[in-house]
């Protein structure tokens, strides 16, 4: 049974940080794309960034330069460091498996409450 379960979401002022973890099990870890999305009330659920199994990693242009994902293939955890936190990042962030080869599957966690007031 495949489970991503995200961590470290809470509340925090404006200009604070947070780092999100998503510990993954239950997958070869290593061969998944991780990536971050993010969901607002009343909005669109966003990609934030994503991590291959390679180690590149790639931002929407609202978070380059604050957030850096990183991952260790060694425990099966993703990270999501959040610094220069803003309102507008208020959100669920969900951590998602993908993989396309050798088989195609898709994965996301329950998600955790980022809360940033100003």
């Amino acid at each position: 049974q495949v489970q991503l379960v995200e961590s470290g979401g809470g509340a925090v002022q404006s200009g604070g940080s947070l780092r999100l973890s998503c510990a993954a099990s239950g997958i070869t870890f290593s061969m998944y794309t991780m990536g971050w999305y993010r969901q607002a009330p009343g909005k669109q659920r966003e990609l934030v960034g994503s991590i291959t199994r390679g180690g590149s990693t790639d931002y929407a242009d609202s978070v380059k330069g604050r957030f850096t994902i990183s991952r260790d293939n060694a425990k099966n955890v993703v990270f999501l460091q959040m610094n220069s936190l803003k309102p507008e990042d208020t959100a669920v962030y969900y951590c998602t498996a993908d993989i396309v080869a050798p088989f195609r599957a898709n994965h996301r966690g329950q998600g955790t409450q980022v809360t940033v007031s100003s």
